[in-house]
């Protein structure tokens, strides 16, 4: 699986990261600091349900 954040539209709310730290970091000023990368079908869960939270819908999660 892989996680994509687009940058340019995230916003620094932070509520990927607050349901989802394991997935989600974020800088200093709330801003998610990963553009796009992999992670393990176990974390799928918590990918998505950080993606949700998204109020900008900045983040998608599909199969690779």
């Amino acid at each position: 699986m892989r996680v994509k954040v687009n940058r340019d539209a995230c916003q620094g709310n932070g509520r990927c990261a607050a349901v989802s730290p394991e997935i989600f970091q974020l800088d200093e000023l709330g801003y998610n600091i990963a553009g796009e990368f992999a992670i393990t079908e176990e974390a799928g869960e918590a990918a998505f349900r950080g993606a949700a939270e998204c109020p900008e819908r900045a983040i998608t999660v599909f199969f690779s």
